[in-house]
C-alpha cells in the first residue's frame, strides 16, 4: 500500500483527496492545524476503508509547522508516495486594504511551504524512482488579479518548471487549477458567496477524481472541468489590458483579492 500526505486535509478539496485516496486503498498522513478534526477524520477514514491514517498537526504559516512536515516527508523508512499541497486561504479586501502581515502569511503558506514541502518530497521520491506531487493552485493564476492570484501563478510556474527538471526521474508533478468549489474557503475569509452563479460552482469529489486522472496521464497543469477550460481558453485570447479590467471587476464581485 502506498502513502499519501495531504495538507489542509480536514475540509474542502483536501478532504475530498483524503476520501478518494482512502477509498483507493492508500494509507494517509493527514496534515492540518486542528488536532481534534484531524483525529475525527483519521478515525472515520480508517473505519470506513481499513487504511492507516496518521495525523500531523502543523500550521504551515510558521517555520515550525513547515519543518515538521518536511521531516515527515524525509522519513525514508515510511516513505510518502504522493504529496498533495492543498493548504491555503484568501484575504478579504483589495490590495493595500489587507495588512502586510496577512499578505506575508498567505505567501508563506502558498509559496514557501509549497516550495519546501515539494522539495522535501521529491528529493526522497527521486531516489526511489517514483512518486507524485499535486500542488493546488487556482484558475486565478491565469488572470492579473491581486496577491492571491499572483501567489497561485507562482505555484503553476514553479510546478511546471520542476516537472521539466524532474522529467525521466519517475516523479510526476502537477498544478491543480480549480474554479469555485464549495468549501470553507470563503467562510473563513469572511467572503459572501450568494452572488456567485450556480454554474460556476464545482463539486470537490468530482474535481479530485478528474485531477487524479490527469496526474496519471502525466499532465503538469489540470483544469478539471469543461466550463473552466472554456473560460481559460477565452482568457488566453483576451488582450492583457482588457483582461486586467475584467478580472479586477470580477474579483471585486466574486473572489479573493
Amino acid at each position: 500500500m502506498t502513502t499519501a500526505l495531504i495538507t489542509g486535509s480536514t475540509a474542502g478539496i483536501g478532504a475530498a483527496f483524503a476520501r478518494r485516496l482512502a477509498a483507493q486503498g492508500h494509507n494517509l498522513v493527514l496534515v492540518a492545524r486542528d488536532t481534534k478534526r484531524l483525529g475525527e477524520q483519521a478515525t472515520e477514514l480508517h473505519d470506513r476503508h481499513g487504511i492507516e491514517a496518521e495525523v500531523l498537526a502543523a500550521d504551515l504559516s510558521t517555520d515550525e509547522g513547515i519543518t515538521a512536515v518536511e521531516r515527515r516527508l524525509d522519513d525514508r523508512t515510511h516513505p510518502v508516495d504522493l504529496l498533495v499541497n492543498n493548504a491555503g486561504f484568501g484575504n478579504k479586501g483589495r490590495y493595500l486594504e489587507v495588512s502586510m502581515a496577512d499578505e506575508l502569511t498567505m505567501l508563506k503558506v502558498h509559496i514557501e511551504a509549497v516550495l519546501r514541502l515539494t522539495s522535501a518530497a521529491t528529493g526522497s521520491m527521486r531516489s526511489r524512482g517514483r512518486g507524485g506531487v499535486v500542488n493546488v493552485a487556482s484558475v486565478a493564476a491565469f488572470v492579473p488579479r491581486g496577491t492571491y492570484g499572483a501567489s497561485k501563478a507562482w505555484v503553476v510556474q514553479f510546478t511546471q518548471g520542476a516537472a521539466r527538471d524532474l522529467s525521466g526521474s519517475g516523479v510526476r508533478l502537477m498544478a491543480l487549477c480549480p474554479g469555485f468549489v464549495r468549501t470553507e474557503f470563503h467562510q473563513r475569509a469572511g467572503m459572501g458567496t450568494d452572488n456567485i452563479p450556480n454554474w460556476m460552482w464545482l463539486d470537490a469529489d468530482k474535481l479530485v477524481a478528474a485531477a487524479l486522472d490527469d496526474l496519471a496521464r502525466g499532465k503538469t497543469v489540470s483544469i478539471p472541468d469543461p466550463r473552466y477550460k472554456a473560460l481559460m481558453g477565452l482568457v488566453k485570447l483576451t488582450p492583457r489590458g482588457l483582461l486586467g479590467g475584467v478580472s479586477s471587476r470580477t474579483g471585486r464581485k466574486y473572489g479573493p483579492q
